[in-house]
């Protein structure tokens, strides 16, 4: 079969349903939107599916890394959503812009554009900003993002303890500084997940020109000499050649998108060949300069009854709280991964924060699995908000349906060792703040057992997870310096084909990417409709 198209978008993720959206809005371009998986899942609008979904293959891709020495040779979950929406339908809902320093950063590198003057009208433009308005928020764009209305003792103690520590209390982390302690904001509406599907392609489904077809599976990118002309895909037993005349744009985000590449036989000629793949594109880029946060966490008894949500779920407690969400949208089901945030600076001569604390009124036994400690606890956790350790993701055999080979690298680098140290001793040095003291019990995980460098950085390696921001593997910037796309998001050496989600940041942004990846599918469009103006 066969089908032509103006656009095709491989994704219908943060980025792509984003892309997908824009591009249609005028209506003169056809554009088909290929996704892996289906088109929703039952729990996807609850805040709390980040928990039920984490390891669902109805909707997650349920990737593991491999064993690495740095993390005790341990295979580390990585899950990536599978649905419209991508992983803005299974993640934390933690919006986090970044630090106007990351998009800097990026601009300083030769991506022109990317300053955070740049950024800053298109972050503005996507948001519908559930608070008070500054001349750094917006309302009236697609995504909603609030702040956590739920109330908690535990919230109350920590934001006392705060200042105790000399910490200021930020009234927005999403503007121009980050630095402070922060209830959280979040891509939460009256109690429903706001993802990409829901802000982005539920308005723009009714438009002729927008195809989207689910369960897709694209298997390669078509090229005709140096020009991407389409793609292929399979949908069932079907499989399908879909033609671009202008573009094809790749939105499968950190993981899939440099894997695709590969299978496409576009990268470095020595992981292509070593798989039988004949070398479409030399870009020894693809895959490389991968980055993540690895998330350390320390868990606390808490003394203080009927405070700390293992209490409050359990038994037939649990189905209270499901008549709370379904009378108010509030209550446990409602919550993001983390209601209360700090963005800390390690250092007191640091000029920007280098630390995000994660704050959560309960403790869980078993992160893979999401479950909660049978005895009331909560939880602090941090990680280094710009890593410098650099993994991979590669292609392990030519077979789309063979997962990448992830290899995270965590803590290889001394500056990411020294800081998540320090990090966890803040945490520590926070939790027994005087204003902590009536409900704060005992360490639970660790335990006050480790205490030197060499025993905490251990315990991360052998315990900590990554915190689901995979980015970086097509890295953006001018060719030559082992990128894959330039500032236009174009693919260096090819006509035809783009990058446009998280695997095209050059560096990390300063906490989570979700945010940032919705900006990257915002800007894309901006830039391909320009191109094509100007034609």
């Amino acid at each position: 079969m066969s089908d032509s198209y103006d656009f095709i978008v491989v994704g219908a993720g943060s980025a792509g349903a984003a892309l997908a959206n824009r591009l249609t809005a005028s209506g003169q371009h056809q554009v088909l939107l290929l996704e892996a998986g289906a088109a929703s899942h039952p729990y996807s609008r609850l805040p709390a599916s980040f928990g039920l979904l984490i390891g669902n293959p109805a909707a997650n891709w349920c990737y593991t890394s491999e064993p690495e020495a740095g993390t005790a040779n341990r295979r580390i979950p990585v899950p990536r959503g599978k649905l419209l929406g991508g992983s803005s339908a299974i993640n934390g809902l933690v919006y986090v812009r970044g630090q106007p320093l990351d998009y800097d950063i990026w601009a300083q590198q030769g991506n022109r554009g990317w300053s955070y003057d740049d950024v800053l009208p298109i972050f503005k433009r996507l948001e519908h900003y559930e608070a008070e308005i500054s001349d750094d928020r917006a309302t009236g764009g697609p995504l909603r993002v609030s702040e956590v209305p739920d109330q908690n003792p535990l919230y109350d103690a920590w934001f006392a303890a705060a200042r105790e520590q000399g910490w200021p209390i930020n009234p927005d982390y999403n503007g121009r500084d980050q630095y402070g302690v922060v209830k959280t904001q979040a891509t939460i509406s009256r109690g429903k997940r706001m993802s990409t599907a829901e802000c982005y392609l539920k308005p723009a489904r009714k438009r002729r020109n927008l195809h989207i077809v689910t369960r897709a599976q694209v298997e390669q990118i078509v090229l005709d000499g140096k020009k991407c002309t389409g793609v292929r895909y399979r949908k069932g037993a079907q499989t399908t050649v879909a033609s671009a005349s202008c573009e094809v744009i790749c939105c499968a985000g950190g993981i899939a998108s440099p894997q695709l590449l590969e299978l496409s036989g576009i990268g470095d000629p020595a992981v292509l060949q070593q798989h039988g793949i004949t070398v479409a594109h030399d870009l020894p880029g693809v895959g490389d300069n991968f980055r993540d946060h690895i998330n350390a966490r320390i868990n606390f008894r808490v003394r203080a009854p009927g405070v700390s949500y293992n209490e409050r779920v359990r038994g037939l407690r649990r189905y209270w709280q499901g008549m709370k969400y379904l009378a108010t949208g509030g209550g446990f089901l409602s919550l993001p991964s983390a209601p209360v945030l700090g963005f800390l600076k390690t250092r007191p001569d640091m000029e920007t924060p280098d630390i995000q604390m994660h704050l959560v009124p309960y403790s869980i036994e078993d992160p893979a699995r999401r479950k909660l400690h049978d005895h009331p606890g909560m939880t602090m956790a941090a990680y280094q908000l710009r890593p410098e350790s650099i993994g991979s993701v590669h292609i392990q055999s030519a077979d789309p349906n063979d997962q990448p080979a992830i290899r995270f690298n965590f803590l290889d680098d001394p500056i990411d060792r020294r800081t998540i140290i320090d990090g966890f001793r803040m945490i520590r040095q926070f939790a027994h703040s005087k204003a902590l003291d009536h409900l704060r019990g005992e360490e639970i995980s660790p335990g006050a057992d480790v205490q030197s460098d060499d025993e905490i950085i251990s315990w991360i390696a052998a315990n900590a997870v990554t915190a689901f921001h995979p980015i970086g593997s097509c890295r953006m910037g001018p060719a030559g310096r082992n990128t894959v796309v330039d500032d236009r998001l174009r693919v260096h050496g090819l006509s035809g084909l783009r990058v446009a989600d998280a695997s095209i940041m050059p560096t990390m942004v300063s906490g989570n990417t979700n945010a940032a990846s919705i900006m990257i599918g915002e800007k894309a469009s901006d830039m391909i409709l320009e191109d094509l103006a100007n034609a």
